[in-house]
């Protein structure tokens, strides 16, 4: 019955009201909220130098709270308005699509609230490398990044292949997406580690289970004022002839840029510029976003030696496999969440890891 489903779909979501309630009585929202107003209510207050910062951080918490109040609201009005017309099909079938609505709306303002460091809110870098093992591990890239951009479509965020190297038979060596919209970073973050593959290969004539792994690295992408400057005596500048998917202008000149830091051997590429010279602009601006991850890190280890961080996925880590045969399983080993469903986890729905990986 149309009742049953509809009571259902909200008792799924219960848990989630109760996280949201936890993690809004945690921030102390209200009472930031309340402080603030205060100080914004008072005479001289455009004599106060934090003015902007001030009027701009009530901006965001005025939102949040009717966020809050909106899905929380929204949960109680639609218990009491499925008691109400319990009886009545017609009303049941009219509030189906709101009910529905609101189960996504309480989703995503879970995460919103569990997205908490200021970088989260900003674009990324999504690099995708193939591991050891030639055509299988490269097929296997090239199905991570075709789930990445279908994860980035339902989520609604702007992706762009900046850079793109095609295997030699099949599949992708390497590609680099930029990822911009709401909270590009803070949902992508989960995915940074390996990612490992087990299938009945289809380049195998005697049709053998193979295992493959692709190595994900994301990086959020900083505003200039927060980049360290780079001494050019660091830097190897390699150009080569843009190709394949990431090069929408593929051309004969060599306007493709590789950087190399010397010092960390860190190593960025672009591509899909029509110029060098944006290439290089876009390269650097990938290059010092890494450096500033990696100097981060490195402190967060200082500080932190003797604190086993859940979150901290060291490159080479195995995050999660994707078991196609002999039984059909998704598994994250950081959080132990499972999905019998590996063609709609490959086809971007991804939601569900990440929201687990953020609550833990």
């Amino acid at each position: 019955m149309l009742i049953d489903d509809l009571r259902q779909q909200l008792k799924d979501r219960e848990p989630d009201i109760q996280t949201i309630k936890t993690f809004w009585a945690n921030a102390k929202i209200d009472p930031e909220f309340e402080k603030l107003s205060a100080i914004e209510s008072q005479e001289d207050f455009w004599k106060n130098p934090d003015q902007i910062t001030i009027s701009k951080r009530l901006a965001v918490l005025k939102q949040q709270r009717e966020a809050y109040q909106s899905v929380v609201s929204g949960y109680n009005d639609a218990l009491e308005l499925l008691d109400l017309f319990e009886e009545d099909e017609t009303e049941l079938k009219k509030m189906a699509p709101d009910i529905g609505q609101l189960c996504r709306n309480i989703s995503k303002f879970k995460i919103e609230l569990l997205l908490k460091n200021p970088e989260d809110k900003n674009a990324c870098f999504l690099s995708i490398n193939a591991g050891a093992g030639g055509t299988e591990s490269q097929d296997w890239a090239s199905i991570l990044l075709r789930m990445y951009m279908r994860f980035c479509e339902r989520e609604r965020l702007k992706v762009d292949i900046i850079d793109y190297q095609a295997g030699e038979e099949a599949g992708i060596k390497s590609a680099t997406l930029y990822v911009a919209g709401k909270n590009a970073y803070g949902l992508l973050k989960a995915e940074n580690g390996v990612h490992r593959l087990v299938r009945i290969s289809p380049f195998d004539s005697n049709k053998r289970r193979h295992t493959s792994f692709s190595s994900i690295s994301v990086t959020p992408e900083l505003p200039e004022l927060e980049l360290a400057p780079i001494e050019q005596k660091d830097l190897r500048i390699d150009t080569y002839r843009s190709s394949g998917a990431g090069g929408q202008h593929v051309n004969k000149t060599d306007s493709a840029v590789r950087i190399t830091h010397l010092p960390t051997n860190i190593v960025v590429q672009c591509q899909n510029q029509r110029s060098q010279i944006q290439n290089r602009e876009t390269a650097m601006k990938m290059l010092r976003a890494k450096l500033a991850q990696r100097q981060q890190e490195e402190e967060e280890a200082k500080t932190n030696k003797d604190n086993a961080e859940k979150k901290k996925i060291e490159w080479g880590s195995q995050i999660r496999s994707y078991v196609l045969h002999p039984y059909k399983m998704v598994k994250d080993h950081r959080t132990d969440y499972e999905s019998p469903q590996p063609d709609l986890v490959l086809d971007g729905d991804l939601i569900d890891f990440i929201e687990q990986y953020l609550i833990q």
